[in-house]
């Protein structure tokens, strides 16, 4: 397997891709230019089988090895943006006030385009690769819709790998974990039903708003009374409307907010949790309620074999200590996951260094760790289909 020396001749080009594509952010599956960018790169490497409009904007390419019949795995990066003003002052900042690369997808599709650049160049395996540039990950759930288009069967994978940058681990290192690594991800709604009035005669009302308050401290006893302390739930309370004017106690009140946990179990627990403690508080107070719970992505789970190849592919390019196999699983909720649940394989985390977190306006992906994100697809390629 090969060292992170073998990559760096690859850093300028791919520092030019990916600031290029942070300079030109779009969102969700409006990534039309971005993924032409794409198209065309692929192209200029010599690969022929490239096929692009799959889930609206999804590109996926295949290159063939050179050792011999094979399997086919996948190779996932992620090409979307976020709805965030950038405030990174960096001169590849985003051109669309509004729009900025804020989670790192541009450093993700740069390092693909690079390991298939170098996979399409040596070919140094048996089998094929599926090159797999997605969009929306952020809020459209694009891995379901080319799962669900049939990606799967379409080009043969038998195997899918992720990756995602991680600002605070040091650049050259590695995190993952078998079993679930990201949690899974639901919204819901409360709207609480009721009686408006004058502000000057709260008994003559029922208020939606103390209502709504009493459910949104109701709500924190599921995770810290009736959830074992072992294990992971979180219920987040994002959003709350209520009321125009100052004078006036509304009719309604709506509280939105995120669940996220790492057990199927608990999310059942948690729709059904959530809805009784809301009926029952509003019950209390004469005000009725309805509710909405709406399960978006699920538990990411790394499959166990495939895990333990990502390690040693990871390993082989930085040293046995620069890879942590034993990471805590994060609450943060990724759709790769339906790749997972569709073909075994894993995701890993790949140090980006002390920036900014994800999702910041600060955020930049850091250039440095471009050839480290090659070099580990490659060695991941040329482990899982060696002759």
């Amino acid at each position: 397997m090969r060292g992170i020396e073998n990559f760096e001749k690859l850093r300028d080009e791919a520092t030019v891709w990916r600031r290029y594509l942070h300079a030109n952010p779009e969102l969700d599956y409006d990534v039309h230019d971005t993924a032409n960018f794409v198209a065309e790169k692929l192209a200029s490497f010599g690969i022929n089988h490239i096929e692009t409009g799959i889930a609206q904007t999804g590109v996926v390419a295949v290159v063939q090895g050179n050792l011999g019949n094979g399997p086919t795995i996948g190779l996932r990066a992620d090409m979307d943006a976020l709805p965030i003003l950038e405030a990174s002052g960096k001169p590849w900042a985003s051109k669309t006030p509004g729009k900025m690369h804020a989670c790192g997808h541009d450093g993700h599709t740069a390092m693909l385009l690079a390991a298939a650049k170098y996979l399409a160049e040596t070919r140094n395996f048996k089998g094929a690769v599926a090159l797999i540039f997605q969009p929306a990950e952020e809020d459209g759930r694009g891995a379901e819709k080319m799962v669900q288009e049939g990606i799967m069967d379409r080009f043969g994978i038998s195997k899918v790998f992720g990756m995602h940058n991680y600002p605070g681990l040091d650049v050259g290192k590695f995190s993952i974990c078998s079993g679930p690594i990201q949690a899974g991800l639901d919204e819901f709604d409360i709207t609480v039903r009721g009686r408006g009035g004058h502000a000057a005669t709260p008994h003559k009302n029922i208020d939606p708003i103390v209502i709504g308050a009493q459910i949104v401290l109701g709500l924190q006893t599921l995770v810290s009374r009736n959830t074992d302390p072992q294990e992971a739930l979180v219920i987040s309370v994002t959003k709350i409307h209520a009321g125009e004017a100052y004078n006036i106690i509304p009719q309604h009140a709506v509280i939105c907010g995120t669940v996220r946990t790492l057990s199927p179990a608990l999310r059942d627990f948690a729709e059904k949790g959530i809805f009784e403690a809301a009926q029952g508080i509003a019950g209390g107070f004469g005000a009725d309620v309805d509710f909405a719970y709406r399960r978006l992505e699920p538990v990411t789970v790394n499959h166990e074999a495939e895990t333990k190849i990502a390690v040693e592919a990871a390993r082989d390019l930085v040293g046995h200590a620069s890879v942590n196999d034993l990471i805590k699983p994060g609450m943060g909720s990724e759709d790769f996951a339906y790749m997972l649940e569709a073909r075994p394989g894993s995701y890993i985390f790949l140090g980006n260094g002390l920036t900014a977190s994800v999702h910041n306006p600060e955020y930049d992906f850091n250039d440095d760790a471009l050839p480290y994100g090659v070099g580990y697809w490659v060695n991941l390629v040329e482990r899982v289909l060696a002759p």
